[in-house]
């Protein structure tokens, strides 16, 4: 197989975060810490997965920056807007994930990643207050002003290339409308018409990002770039795009276990998940609106793994809830509960609990490692619009819902997807196999 041409991973990369919460001081802080040698990016998939290359006696195990130039740790400059103004260091101080002792070795660094000015509304994230937002008079302004931040930061960093990452809250549920989502033209007139219905401050963000010359990243179940129009705008910038929502904890189980149920051939009654955290996202999430987002991509995950039209002794009608309960005291710490009713040899009824006590950041840390990484990869190597092959670190993978194309949920899926994805732009032949 013929070796794609990538470009090298050459000079800076500018990594501009939407959100300097618990998750991305999490993530910022952990990146630093590791490239002085002082902790272990354990998860991320970028730096210590390994895949096998090559066949019989060409047959070798390689990691990934062994394939395809990933960018180096080193090479990272980070960036980020909120509405707060608390600094990377103050900020990962108040989100109370790390310890001190891991965090204070890079205080100075985290001091300087000072948050731009958000662009927001009030309306899309009620239980937010910040006071560090921009005095936008219509959505096309918001465009401008950020288009004008990332072109700043990257003259200021010196950085040769840009990606930008959403890792702030859910916004409330906006649904895709035809006369604005699905054409770039309609978009960009509702924009400049500011149409605050249909035009979250997210897809501003989006937009600037990809004219801009950056690939963009969804991180929360948010509407942005799952849309036609976003879709339009990726292919004639020739910029990836991926999303959304970051399979930390619960959806991570699902997809892995789900499968379980499905290659066994048992059937499935119900599946009731339910949560509670106490961070800055289960306060946004305490209110319904932000919720509903939330809830469509969390129940978008059992459905395309267990599927009624596949099996239908086996799959139809089950009963699937999601609840996600705010509750403080257990702030990033948060926990997954899910009872599942299945059956087996003759309908007999089974039961199977899992509880996931996690650390939601901790988790989604190295998601957005690998998918800053991965989506700088390939945007080098010339891929654009959606990257199926990023669904294995998302929730609610992307997809062509207009022409009616499933999305694959399938956790096991979803890693040959990746793996080939590595290997093809490595100029390896692509393989099913898990190995």
């Amino acid at each position: 197989m013929n070796q794609i041409e990538v470009k090298k991973a050459e000079g800076k990369l500018g990594v501009l975060v939407v959100g300097l919460g618990a998750v991305s001081s999490t993530f910022m802080t952990g990146v630093l810490m590791t490239r002085k040698g002082l902790a272990k990016p354990v998860g991320s998939m970028t730096q210590y997965d390994v895949m096998r290359v090559g066949e019989g006696a060409d047959k070798k195990y390689l990691k990934y920056n062994q394939i395809v130039p990933i960018t180096d740790l080193n090479d990272i400059v980070f960036g980020a807007w909120d509405v707060y103004p608390a600094n990377a260091f103050e900020s990962a101080m108040n989100a109370e994930v790390l310890k001190e002792k891991d965090i204070l070795p890079v205080k100075d660094e985290l001091e300087k990643i000072k948050p731009m000015k958000a662009a927001f509304d009030h309306n899309y994230a009620k239980r937010l207050d910040g006071d560090n937002v921009k005095d936008c008079k219509t959505r096309w302004d918001m465009v401008q002003e950020l288009k004008k931040d990332i072109r700043d930061f990257k003259e200021a960093n010196g950085c040769a290339r840009i990606v930008v990452l959403w890792a702030a809250s859910t916004e409330v549920y906006v649904p895709v409308n035809e006369k604005v989502h699905y054409k770039l033209a309609d978009l960009e007139a509702a924009m400049k018409a500011d149409d605050r219905e249909n035009i979250a401050p997210s897809m501003c963000y989006a937009y600037a990002a990809l004219t801009e010359g950056a690939p963009f990243i969804m991180g929360a179940p948010n509407t942005t770039v799952d849309i036609p129009a976003m879709w339009e705008l990726a292919e004639k910038t020739k910029m990836p795009i991926a999303g959304k929502d970051f399979k930390t904890g619960q959806t991570l189980v699902k997809s892995g276990f789900a499968p379980i149920i499905g290659v066994r051939c048992l059937g499935l009654a119900g599946w009731f998940s339910t949560n509670i955290l106490g961070n800055r996202d289960g306060l946004v999430l305490d209110e319904p609106a932000n919720f509903r987002t939330k809830e469509v991509s969390k129940l978008s995950t059992l459905e395309s793994i267990l599927v009624a039209e596949k099996q239908p002794d086996l799959y139809t009608d089950y009963y699937h809830k999601v609840r996600i309960n705010y509750y403080p005291p257990r702030n990033d710490n948060k926990e997954g509960w899910d009872n599942i009713d299945i059956f087996g040899w003759m309908g007999y009824p089974m039961q199977i609990k899992i509880n996931f006590l996690c650390r939601d950041s901790i988790l989604a840390a190295p998601l957005c490692l690998d998918l800053v990484l991965l989506s700088d990869l390939a945007a080098r190597c010339g891929r654009y619009g959606i990257q199926s092959f990023l669904s294995f670190f998302l929730k609610s993978p992307m997809h062509d819902y207009t022409k009616n194309e499933i999305p694959v949920n399938n956790l096991f899926e979803q890693y040959v997807m990746l793996k080939n994805a590595i290997r093809e732009m490595g100029g390896y032949k692509a393989d099913q196999l898990i190995d």
